[in-house]
């Protein structure tokens, strides 16, 4: 039989329009998908910042100069601490779960820039990330050794310390600037680290991804245990000798490959 045959015997004279209607109305479609922008440009900034977080923006080099003010309110509002609190809660419940054997080798990796230590007192002087990174300005900046830390990461870092993890930090900041590293960390209330590894000569020119990732595999080769690893860049937490639990923290200023 006819397929028409067969609509007019099962719905009637009526089937052709209620057809075409369930055709219009099963699809939805999402706001600024015709290429418009919502009157509110926060819309799609937050769309480019839930992209980035998720790791489907790939690589990209400024943060986008519409969502300079956007990122501003989310990290100077109570959005961007709210977020980190979360991601914290979630970080203690599973640390809490692992049963710490007391040998010492039952580890928790913690990156250091927008991860313990805030450095928004210089992207805020540089546009919050829309201007092109220069490295001597931010080391100039790192020397100083008065970046904050963030409350939820020090929360965690004191946390999982009282739950017997041995803390080791792995930062992509050079060897050259341990002292003022430790200065720092110290000066903001982090403290019983286990080691702190920076870039050596050896490591120079190595994107962040492959540097992390051999310096996580000489720790198992040396009978650690990485449970937990916390970052703010996916290089940070991607590769190979991966933590059996990884936590991005939220950073739209900038990517790191």
């Amino acid at each position: 039989m006819h397929c028409d045959a067969v609509k007019s015997r099962v719905c009637g004279t009526g089937c052709h329009k209620n057809l075409a209607t369930s055709i219009r109305t099963s699809i939805i479609k999402l706001p600024g998908s015709d290429g418009s922008r919502s009157d509110a440009a926060d819309t799609y900034c937050e769309s480019w910042r839930l992209a980035v977080e998720t790791n489907n923006a790939g690589a990209w080099d400024v943060l986008p100069s519409s969502c300079v003010d956007s990122v501003a309110r989310y990290f100077n509002g109570d959005q961007y601490g709210s977020d980190y609190y979360v991601i914290v809660d979630y970080a203690l419940a599973f640390a809490k779960t692992v049963k710490i054997s007391g040998d010492g080798k039952d580890v928790w990796i913690f990156d250091i820039d927008e991860t313990l230590l805030t450095n928004i007192g210089y992207y805020r002087a540089h546009g919050y990330g829309s201007e092109p990174f220069d490295s001597k300005s931010f080391n100039e900046w790192v020397v100083q050794g008065t970046a904050p830390a963030f409350a939820a990461s020090l929360r965690m870092y004191n946390a999982l310390k009282k739950l017997g993890f041995t803390i080791i930090l792995l930062t992509g900041r050079d060897e050259d600037q341990r002292s003022f590293t430790e200065a720092n960390l110290r000066d903001v209330g982090y403290s019983g680290w286990e080691r702190l590894i920076l870039r050596g000569p050896d490591d120079q020119g190595k994107s962040a991804t492959n540097y992390k990732l051999e310096q996580r595999s000489k720790l198992i080769d040396q009978g650690f245990k990485i449970h937990g690893n916390t970052g703010d860049q996916w290089s940070d937490l991607l590769g190979f000798a991966v933590a059996d639990r990884s936590f991005k923290v939220p950073n739209p200023m900038h990517y790191i490959p």
